[in-house]
């Protein structure tokens, strides 16, 4: 997902998104755990996911407190 498709969505749908990566998250965790997955880059694409995800977020909650 692109940061301009990020600013596209609405605030619910980046929290839920945010909920659906952490999970995908932890099961990636959880498989490479118990036998080693082939495209490790997934748990690296996923946290810089989640990361830009939580900026975009922070960023609209202090853009509200400012228009406040």
């Amino acid at each position: 997902m692109k940061n301009s498709e990020i600013r596209e969505l609405s605030t619910n749908e980046i929290v839920e998104t945010i909920d659906e990566q952490k999970l995908k998250l932890y099961n990636l965790r959880a498989t490479h755990a118990i036998s080693k997955i082939e495209q490790t880059h997934f748990l690296k694409s996923t946290k810089r996911l989640i990361a830009r995800l939580k900026t975009e977020l922070t960023k609209r909650q202090a853009q509200e407190i400012k228009n406040s």
